[in-house]
């Protein structure tokens, strides 16, 4: 699934240019040319990255980033900051605001591009390759086992990733167009009541000490997986 940039900035051309290049290196692109328009956009499916210009209407891209990061669901999403502000001052400011890195106007594509790669890099979870344990409940998504209370459960492999992705998402509420965006991806047309197919697949399969009561259904909005039950 290809990861996705928000461009947030102000000038049209700048945007298409940013737009093309990232498309070019393989990313999915969305644009924001204010600073609410940004707001409004960041949401789930989150961006895997944004870049953000200093200067927007309506509000300056440090307040932005200001903002995101004392979100709960936005503080991870890492942020590169475009400029024509060069001066050390200007970039300890952008950086103090949450940005995790920051590119002076005028810049190459190639330097562009590996400094997103770079920070993507940084910004990945460690735990990705880590097992997770939740109430017995073990997924290892390197050997790509599950068990529970130490019994081994067979489940298809998009069982184990809507499992994976139910376990690292606690405690949130996802509609079945999200799962199917997060899971299938947006690429894939699959129909809504597959999700309710492959929910009920994953609840038999964790059932064996009681676990299919993590994953909970939200009477009109969705499903989700808690350990408070």
């Amino acid at each position: 699934m290809p990861q996705r940039i928000l461009l947030v900035e102000d000038e049209a051309p700048i945007r298409d240019m940013l737009e093309f290049v990232l498309q070019q290196s393989g990313f999915e692109t969305e644009q924001a040319e204010d600073y609410q328009v940004a707001i409004d956009k960041v949401k789930e499916p989150y961006p895997d990255l944004i870049l953000l210009d200093w200067m927007l209407p309506g509000g300056s891209g440090v307040q932005l980033a200001k903002k995101l990061k004392q979100h709960e669901y936005t503080r991870h999403i890492p942020i590169i900051m475009l400029t024509a502000r060069g001066e050390e001052e200007d970039k300890v400011r952008g950086l103090d605001s949450g940005a995790d890195d920051y590119i002076t106007k005028p810049f190459s594509a190639k330097e562009l591009v590996a400094r997103i790669k770079a920070v993507m890099r940084r910004a990945a979870p460690t735990s990705d390759e880590m097992p997770i344990n939740i109430n017995g409940l073990v997924l290892d998504p390197v050997s790509h086992r599950v068990t529970a209370n130490d019994q081994p459960i067979d489940m298809g492999p998009t069982e184990f990733k809507l499992l994976h992705f139910f376990m690292t998402h606690i405690e949130r509420v996802y509609s079945r167009e999200q799962l199917l965006d997060n899971v299938w991806g947006t690429n894939v047309y699959v129909e809504d009541r597959t999700v309710d197919v492959h929910i009920r697949r994953l609840r038999k399969a964790i059932s064996i000490f009681g676990h299919d009561d993590f994953i909970q259904t939200v009477r009109g909005a969705g499903y989700r997986f808690s350990a408070k039950v």
